[in-house]
């Protein structure tokens, strides 16, 4: 019977009894646990700030250059929804990405597929700088946002690697703290470049930002992940791990919850620049600092949830209460843009409140879902919660710019829905997982029951 998984919060869950996850009583299980050490030993605080540039590099690619879409739509004679697509292929582009660099982190350990997907982000933000149409400018974002992936899947199967329980949650934490000033600086920074140069500026930011981490990740980022505790598989046997998970009621259930949650963040994301900017006339440099002020409710909750909530409370009480203040702010949003049409004033506030929530609710659903894991398959458990993440948020990105213009009642709509849908996902496969997991236990209690009688009996 598969033993105890330490979630982040401290409480025990009894997984399934998977290859995919650990079991006490398997060789390689005790293997890949001793080499993931709980606390910060082997880590140090320049590998951390890697790690935290790397994971920034997500949000500052989706993020820098949103103050400059509608000179975007300008300069290249598009409408605003067809420019969104930047950001919605770029989102494929990561989804992609993960699923290849996340298994080929297994194989391979994870500093080789690192390196590569960094020069090939350096490359494409190239192209998208001196784009001279709007179908390059896409095609580019996809192969920016696929090579840029790499940082994002393989961080988090770094954090794995090293750490479980509470302690991988804290680890998160400090990354998160570092990659979390990402979305607040970068639309200030964006604006701030576009002052001086032109939306173009921003992919020649990103451009030196690319190069500058492909140096940093060469001097400063070791190895984690030993030849002997690696996926030796191959395609097949990858596709068949991935299958293996997505059957896991439990990682399942995480992984569709952290999906959703990232849909109603990136339908703000994606929305909030033209509702702000063409629905209540704002400046760039205002769009950049409200932007900012929700992003740091993001970085205050995940400090406070990985520093002081996991400490005290479970998980699943985390979960719950963050979930809830989502669908509740979402509630809240939708009646001040359709019902009481209450301005800016009543657009900021509710959408604050819901941004804090994301800083619950999305590291604690990758710290549980990645704990049911043993760290050989992290690549591909972290490119599963990561490629669900975003093709959500693919799909979410231009819905509040539906019928050609944008629409803070269709933004409200869509981030309600998405809370809506990772409050289900959660409640619904959670309790599922666990009716499962009662099964089997008491199966396998059973039948030790039984081998028992007719020992006795012989």
């Amino acid at each position: 019977m598969p033993g105890p998984t330490v979630g982040p919060a401290g409480e025990t869950s009894t997984a399934p009894n998977d290859p995919t996850t650990p079991s006490s009583s398997t060789p390689s299980a005790v293997s890949a646990a001793s080499a993931a050490p709980t606390g910060r030993a082997g880590i140090g605080r320049a590998t951390i700030a890697v790690l935290g540039g790397l994971v920034a590099l997500g949000p500052l690619t989706t993020d820098l250059y949103l103050p400059g879409l509608p000179e975007i739509a300008d300069e290249l004679l598009a409408e605003p929804a067809a420019v969104q697509l930047t950001l919605t292929f770029s989102m494929f582009g990561v989804a992609a990405g993960q699923l290849l660099f996340g298994p080929l982190s297994d194989r391979f350990g994870r500093r080789p597929p690192l390196l590569a997907g960094l020069v090939l982000f350096t490359l494409a933000s190239v192209v998208c700088a001196i784009a001279p149409t709007l179908p390059v400018l896409i095609a580019a974002r996809f192969v920016q946002g696929a090579a840029g992936s790499s940082g994002l899947v393989i961080g988090r199967a770094v954090a794995r690697d090293r750490f479980q329980g509470v302690a991988m949650l804290r680890f998160l934490a400090s990354i998160s703290l570092i990659s979390g000033l990402a979305p607040i600086l970068a639309p200030i920074l964006g604006a701030q470049i576009m002052r001086f140069t032109s939306w173009r500026g921003t992919f020649g930011a990103l451009t030196a930002l690319g190069l500058l981490l492909t140096l940093a990740a060469f001097g400063a980022l070791r190895e984690t992940l030993p030849p002997q505790a690696r996926d030796g598989g191959g395609v097949v046997a990858t596709l068949r791990t991935m299958g293996r998970l997505m059957r896991n009621l439990p990682f399942l259930g995480l992984a569709l919850t952290s999906a959703f949650a990232f849909g109603a963040l990136f339908g703000y994301i994606s929305g909030s620049s033209t509702v702000l900017q063409h629905v209540y006339r704002v400046s760039p440099q205002t769009y950049s600092l409200l932007f900012g002020a929700n992003s740091l409710a993001i970085v205050v909750m995940t400090q406070l949830n990985g520093r002081v909530l996991a400490r005290r409370f479970t998980a699943r009480a985390l979960m719950l209460a963050g979930l809830g203040t989502a669908v509740a702010a979402g509630v809240v949003l939708v009646l001040t843009t359709a019902v009481w049409d209450l301005g800016l004033l009543g657009f900021c506030p509710p959408l604050f409140v819901m941004m804090g929530s994301m800083g619950v609710v999305l590291p604690n659903s990758s710290a549980q879902a990645l704990s049911l894991v043993e760290p050989k398959v992290a690549g591909s458990a972290s490119a599963l919660l990561g490629t669900g993440n975003f093709l959500v948020g693919a799909v979410v990105a231009p819905l509040s710019s539906l019928g050609g213009r944008p629409s803070a009642t269709l933004l409200a709509v869509v981030v309600l829905v998405c809370g809506v849908l990772a409050t289900v996902a959660y409640v619904t496969l959670s309790r599922l997982g666990q009716a499962r997991a009662a099964a089997e236990a008491s199966a396998v209690e059973a039948g030790a029951a039984a081998k028992g009688v007719v020992t006795d009996n012989s």
